[in-house]
Formats: C-alpha cells, structure tokens, sequence
C-alpha cells in the first residue's frame, strides 16, 4: 500500500513483522507533536528504499518522520523483547521509544524496516517518555552513516526533525526524533523474551521468520535451525571485526542490542578511539568496563550462547544432544572472529599474503601504539606512505611517545614487506582503501551537537556528514577532519540520551 500524497504515491509498505500475531509486539501509534521541523534527509537513501521525497511537501515530510502523519499501508507497532543489560537479565524490554511503521522492498530487493525512534511511549516505556534529546539522534545520524561509507553494516539514517518540544534529562533538551532504516530489528532479546515464556511454538514462529528474512539458505539444510545459529555466528563475528578495525566502540553490548541480521544497531554512547587502549571505555554508565574496545569480541560470543540457549528445542529434542550441537557452533566463534580479525589487520599493513608471525607482527604493533598512546586511525592511515617511502616514518614517529618502539616495529614490517612481489601502487591502493583518513572522531561530533543544541546551527553537522562520506578519500580541505584532539577538545565520556 502507499502513502497517499496530493501529488502521487510516495512509498509502498510491505510489511511481514506484524503478520506474526499480536504477541509479537504492541499497536500503538506516535504520539504527535508541537511544530516538527526537517533538520535532515537521507535522499540517497530514500531512492534506495523507492521513496521519492521530492512529492512530499514540507509540511507532509515534517509530519511523515515525526509521526505526526501516519502514512497509508504503515501498521505502528513497538517490538517486545526482552535481554541481558551488563550482565542481568531483564525478562521485559521492548521498543519503549521506537516505533516500527512498516517494511519496504528496496531497489536490491530487500526488505527494510523503517522506525521512528524517539516517537513517544510505548506499552514498553518502563515509565519513560518514549522521547529523544536532539545530541543522540544527530550523533546515531552521523555515526551510523559513517560506518555505512567505512563499509560496516549498520542500520542507516533516513531523516530528523525537531519536535519543538522540549525534553527533560539531567538538563532541558530539544527534542528530535530519528527515521532509522534496518534489514530487521529482531535481537538476540527477542528470543530470550519467547524462550523465558517457554512458548515453543512462538520460538520457531520467529525462527522461521529471520531465516527466511535474513538466512533462506539454511532452510533446505538437514538441521536448518542449527545452521542458522552458525550464520548468526559467522556475521557477528565478521562484524565485530570490522568495528575493532575501526576502533570502534558501541558501548551497550546488551544482548538486546545484537541484531539477528548481523547489522551494527542502537547507537548510544558509542564513539570512536583517538589513542589506542585495548581498554577504553566512553559509557558513562559502563562504570566496570563490561563493554571496553578490546571485550567487544568475548561479549558477542557471550550473547550468541544466549540467543543459542534459546533454540535449543528447535535444534534437537534431546537436550543433551542440542546442547553438544549448539556448544560446536559457539566454540567456533574465537577462530572465526580471529580469521576476519587477522585478514582485516593484514590489509591494514599492506599485507597480500599469510605468514605464520603476521599476528605477532600487528600485535607487536598494537602494543607499542598502546604503551606510547598514538593514534590509531592517523598511525594506520599515515603507514599507507610509509609502505613505499621510509622518509614517511618521520611522521608516525612523532605520534609515538617513544619514535624507537615504532621503528623498532618498522624494521620488522619492512622486512615481511620484502618477502612479497606486489607493485608498490598495489600496496598503497590496498592500505588506502583499508585504513580511513577520516572517522567521525568524538570531539567532531560533539562540536556539532553543541552548535546545533546552542545555536540552532547546522552546517558544521552538514559539513561533517559531507566529510564522512568518503572517508577513504584524502583531500586537502579535510585535513582538519584527520587530526586527532587537542588536550583540551577530548571527550571522556559519551551519554546514551535515555
């Protein structure tokens, strides 16, 4: 069905979540609000998606992604679950300030769900006012697009408004609502909710419904419920991977915010590394380090033997047997992050080919940049020239507190350099499409929240976005956006905005 528009039809829903059964999830609508206002949208994501945002008016767009105007085919509804936040289980969660409208087939032929988030209450809300401040919407709107360019799958950003209301946390806040857009939003939570209600029958509702959606290869398999666990397996492991090859770090791990479809989802108080620490935590309310940089691959094993204890019944109906079968998948975890893990850093030091030391050789690496606290996207990025030209090192000395623990390192890349026969263009054209020259870097994106909170100014936002894009191109007027913080631009901590 479509959005009814005054001109022509604007989007058609497609939607399967909510043919699942009302136990499953909760009707309910977006609560309206005072004076909407487009602060951003996602045009290129829009045409993906088939949506032609130039019929709607401004005042149908305002309304459309603020959820003051539900559009024709749409069927709201907030998605429950349950999960384990920092370790305790919570036996209820559920989208408390998100709201699914519908589903789309997009131009590649899959199906995407578009939410608001920060939308109002829910069933779900636990007391809260299902409300966003405008810092986290415009932070997951950067953040998510970036690691869309950086080649991470993530849920992506297709608009944001102002609500022009206000929000009440530890300050008054604007308010502002997200259109997020995902190949599914059912978590490892989802199943723990179905699993804690021994509802059998819903656990393989729900299975059968994200193989088809998301792993239709597994369904003519011998035992497509444990192959689908495998699968689950696999993407997480890949993409935890790519976040640490990043230096990426979401901050809530929760088991309610891993995404069965294998997609980076619920952007918080997640934020990028400056200086390399195995340790580094920017949660403010991750006081233990549970989801520090370097625990991030440990955690999703950790979720993915929850969302395992889960389908036990569905992989085999002698216990002991579908114990012994899930455990297999789950102990294959550390090999196959270790896999994705090594090859990634491998590209990163310009590596073609596998030698039995190359791990002690980034390790080795990784270390140093960790005791003398350099940079690790300008560290990588900078390697890029020093592949091919030794003068570079001068450069990446001086982000070293000690230049000799970084050439002492050299000596030995250099020599596992020699032992491969590719051109030096190669090289360079390999570590250049690997190791980014920009990320959204914490200070950037704090810099841009607070002009558009203090001032209503939205061009540093604009530009940002803009540089991000391409974060794989140097350009010379985006120096600026490669430089790491000055001591008194650091950010220490990063908030999640409930």
């Amino acid at each position: 069905m479509l959005i009814e528009t005054s001109k022509k039809k604007a989007i058609c829903f497609n939607n399967s979540y909510v043919l699942l059964g009302d136990r499953f999830y909760a009707n309910v609508k977006p609560k309206p609000v005072a004076r909407p206002r487009i602060v951003k949208l996602n045009y290129g994501l829009a045409q993906d998606l088939g949506i032609d945002l130039k019929v709607l008016e401004s005042d149908t767009r305002a309304a459309v992604f603020s959820g003051n105007h539900i559009p024709m085919g749409a069927d709201p509804l907030a998605m429950v679950y349950a999960g384990h936040q920092f370790g305790q289980f919570v036996p209820q969660l559920g989208d408390g300030r998100a709201i699914l409208l519908g589903e789309v087939i997009d131009r590649y032929n899959v199906r995407r769900d578009i939410q608001l988030k920060g939308s109002g209450p829910t069933p779900f809300s636990r007391q809260g006012d299902g409300r966003a401040p405008l810092g986290p919407v415009l932070r997951e709107y950067i953040v998510s697009e970036a690691m869309h360019a950086l080649g991470i799958p993530t849920t992506r950003s297709l608009g944001a408004v102002t609500t022009g209301e206000p929000v009440y946390r530890e300050k008054v806040l604007p308010g502002a609502i997200l259109t997020r857009v995902a190949s599914g939003h059912v978590r490892v939570g989802t199943f723990q909710y179905f699993s804690l209600q021994r509802d059998e029958e819903a656990l393989k509702k729900l299975s059968d419904y994200v193989i088809d959606r998301h792993y239709p290869e597994v369904k003519e398999s011998p035992n497509p419920y444990l192959n689908f666990l495998q699968e689950v397996m696999d993407r997480q492991a890949r993409l935890l991977a790519k976040w640490l090859h990043v230096g990426f770090i979401h901050g809530v791990m929760n088991t309610d915010n891993m995404a069965i479809s294998g997609e980076t989802i619920d952007y918080g108080p997640c934020a990028f590394m400056d200086t390399f620490d195995q340790t580094k935590v920017f949660s403010s309310i991750d006081h233990m380090g549970r989801y520090a940089y370097g625990n991030q691959p440990s955690i999703a094993q950790w979720n993915l033997t929850r969302l395992a204890e889960t389908i036990l019944p569905l992989i085999d109906k002698m216990p002991d047997r579908a114990i012994d079968f899930a455990k297999e998948v789950i102990e294959i975890y550390p090999e196959r992050f270790r896999h994705y893990w090594l090859s990634g850093m491998r590209r990163k030091i310009g590596l073609f080919t596998s030698e039995s030391e190359d791990e002690a050789l980034v390790q080795s690496l990784l270390d140093a940049m960790q005791e003398n606290e350099a940079d690790f996207t300008l560290t990588f990025r900078l390697l890029c020239d020093a592949a091919v030209d030794p003068e570079m090192d001068i450069s990446i000395r001086s982000l070293f507190k000690d230049s000799d623990a970084y050439d002492n390192w050299a000596k030995d890349w250099r020599k596992r350099l020699s032992r491969e026969f590719k051109e030096p263009n190669e090289r360079v054209d390999l570590m250049r499409h690997t190791n980014p020259a920009v990320i959204p870097r914490n200070h950037r994106v704090e810099q841009t929240i607070e002009a558009a909170i203090e001032q209503e100014d939205y061009n540093s936002f604009e530009k940002l976005l803009a540089v991000l894009s391409s974060p794989y191109v140097e350009k010379e007027e985006h120096k600026e956006y490669m430089l790491p913080p000055k001591s008194e631009e650091q950010v220490i901590q990063t908030f999640c905005g409930t």
